[in-house]
């Protein structure tokens, strides 16, 4: 990270300067806001610690609960979503505290009665991604979260205790066209107005902000009651401290995923069938119920608990909602949006692939950058229809996969104990890369490219996250991960991957984005503004870096930045020469003519053009940025 930029400050980096005004009290709810989320959640809070490093925007958000999360219901925290906490710059210390997800274990019916394990599998092939697949307790997820925000410059916190109960849109009523009521929670007092630019409803499956909008969640349940606790126990079962799936040839199914800490486990347990009009409440199932149940499932080995840290009991169902904003399907060309849904408020289903979460915390880092980028005046609002198109269709394609998983963990068919490998270790090896979050490609727009280009680099699949890998910085010879230098602060990142064969066309294109005035680094960034304020330049060389002169690099890759006018010297990174590890070999990028990789402020790679395609990249930009006034 750097720091000391406008002068040295002691302690601890992390915390910034707070500006002017940050972190006072405020008697109750704001009169107005630009942005307002609603409900403090995985999504709010994702949404929430990306706007507060503005803080020239200003955002509240609003919680209906008494204060944070204690006991957290999620726990799977997927490789992708990793990558996205390295950007806000708490993925070590999740790293530190979670449970590592490391290999896989089958257990099926026994020849001879009770179960056997029928092999293992590691969690995350090889090369997948740098991070691992972790189990941590959501409300600590959320605790790091506003850590973000509480020593971000707006010093953020949520303010709690206050339910909505209404919402509407007036376009003509100026800058602030959308109103919120909300009332105290608990106890009585009097309702307060809050006007805002923009509303983000993150409150949840029973979400109010949905049904102002009028948007409804449509699906189906499979009629099928599970449980879930989290517990203290004992046991001999042998792979009580991996994440394992066993089936019993008449007893059900469970899931047991390891938490963090060493002791503590969670159990999914497979409970009843459910009637056509039956609800899981009906059934009336205690704790009692699931433990019995797991300790016939286990049969042969012993499991006895000895606390219970919280359990509950769900029915199986995906829902899904048609658009994530309140602008009515066919009439984008019409207006922007001013509304937004995100996480379980537009998206449900079971929690078993442990992709809740994950695709929650997604939406709003999709939505987040996009928000900030309108009311900063760098794009138009029409932006932020991209939101709904691009992330609909991730949603649909999590209630296709988790359909098909909850399906086959139900399945009481390829039971049998000759069976060699079963239909459910077969699905889990098969979607690996689904799991782990990194699956997720977004169709062309103008935010994606074609893909005319990708053959220049087809290890950074344009549409999907960035694959970061290793390189070298050249001034200080640090190892490091090229994709840790894209942080949750809206700026669009520009990666110069100069060819062997290509140098001269990677200093005229250096050259072009230097003085040309078609240039994007100089069309959108406001004059007196720090020269990577909206697009990050870096400049990656495939030599050894004591093979790189640096008197041969342009001013451009040695910016001058901030009030004292400092060389930022990070800027450019050679490959690293070391066996296995060469960026240009793991991302298959052309060593002769190299290229240019566009990425978008959430890490997905935009596009890729060759590094004669200036022209092409100002064109490109020009499609989404406003030029700077």
């Amino acid at each position: 990270m750097q720091f000391h930029l406008n002068g040295f400050r002691p302690g601890d980096p992390d915390i910034s300067e707070a500006v002017p005004g940050a972190g006072a009290h405020r008697d109750g709810l704001p009169a107005k806001t630009d942005v307002l989320i609603v409900g403090s959640g995985p999504a709010g809070l994702t949404l929430a610690a990306q706007l507060s490093a503005f803080p020239e925007i200003s955002t509240c958000i609003v919680e209906r609960k008494p204060g944070p999360m204690e006991k957290g219901q999620a726990d799977g925290v997927s490789c992708r979503s990793m990558e996205m906490f390295q950007a806000f710059g708490f993925a070590e210390a999740v790293k530190r505290e979670a449970y590592w997800v490391n290999e896989a274990a089958f257990w099926k019916p026994g020849p001879g009665g009770g179960i056997v394990r029928n092999g293992r599998v590691q969690d995350v092939r090889d090369g997948l991604s740098e991070m691992p697949h972790v189990i941590l307790n959501q409300a600590r997820v959320h605790d790091m979260y506003l850590d973000v925000m509480r020593n971000a410059p707006s010093r953020l916190t949520p303010d709690y205790g206050f339910e909505m109960t209404d919402l509407s849109v007036e376009e003509d009523a100026g800058d602030h066209p959308v109103t919120v009521t909300f009332r105290p929670a608990e106890g009585a007092g009097p309702e307060v107005k809050i006007r805002a630019r923009y509303v983000v409803g993150c409150d949840g499956a029973r979400s109010s902000v949905r049904k102002a909008i009028g948007r409804t969640l449509t699906g189906e349940a499979a009629n099928h009651a599970w449980g879930v606790m989290d517990v203290l126990c004992t046991t001999d079962f042998p792979d009580i401290r991996f994440k394992s799936l066993v089936r019993s040839a008449d007893q059900g199914t469970i899931l047991i995923i390891p938490r963090e800490g060493g002791y503590l486990v969670r159990l999914y347990i497979e409970m009843d069938k459910l009637a056509a009009d039956e609800r899981v409440a009906d059934r009336k199932i205690r704790v009692d119920d699931l433990i019995a149940a797991a300790q016939r499932i286990l049969r042969p080995y012993s499991f006895e608990v000895k606390d219970v840290a919280w359990w509950s009991v769900y029915e199986i169902g995906q829902r899904l909602c048609d658009k994530f904003d309140d602008v009515p399907v066919g009439a984008e060309g019409e207006r922007s949006p001013r509304v937004f849904i995100a996480g379980d408020a537009c998206h449900t289903h079971s929690p078993k692939a442990g992709q809740g979460m994950n695709v929650s915390m997604g939406d709003t880092f999709n939505l987040g950058w996009k928000l900030a980028a309108v009311l900063h005046g760098q794009a138009e609002a029409t932006l932020l229809h991209s939101y709904s198109a691009e992330r609909q269709g991730v949603a649909r394609n999590l209630i296709d996969f988790d359909r098909e998983w909850a399906k086959i963990m139900s399945d009481r068919s390829g039971s049998e104990p000759d069976e060699a490998t079963p239909v459910f270790q077969k699905y889990f090896i098969e979607h690996g890369r689904y799991t782990a979050g990194v699956a997720v490609r977004y169709a062309p727009s103008a935010l994606t490219g074609d893909g005319s280009h990708q053959a220049l680099a087809h290890g950074f699949e344009i549409g999907a996250r960035f694959h970061s890998a290793p390189v070298i910085r050249f001034f200080d010879a640090k190892p490091m991960h090229l994709g840790h230098v894209v942080q949750a602060d809206g700026r669009w990142r520009v990666f110069v991957f100069v060819g062997t064969k290509a140098r001269s066309d990677a200093d005229a294109l250096l050259a072009f984005l230097a003085d040309d005035p078609a240039a994007p680094l100089r069309r959108f960034t406001r004059a007196g503004a720090d020269p990577d304020s909206v697009i990050d330049l870096r400049a990656i060389y495939p030599c050894h870096h004591h093979d790189l002169d640096a008197a041969s690099l342009p001013d451009l890759l040695l910016p001058r930045k901030g009030r004292f006018g400092l060389t930022d010297h990070e800027k450019v990174f050679c490959a690293d020469q070391r066996a296995g590890q060469d960026i240009y070999a793991l991302r298959g990028i052309d060593r002769t003519r190299g290229c240019i990789v566009v990425v978008r402020p959430d890490q997905y790679v935009a596009n890729i053009l060759p590094i004669g395609g200036g022209l092409a990249l100002a064109t490109f930009f020009d499609g989404i940025l406003r030029p700077a006034t």
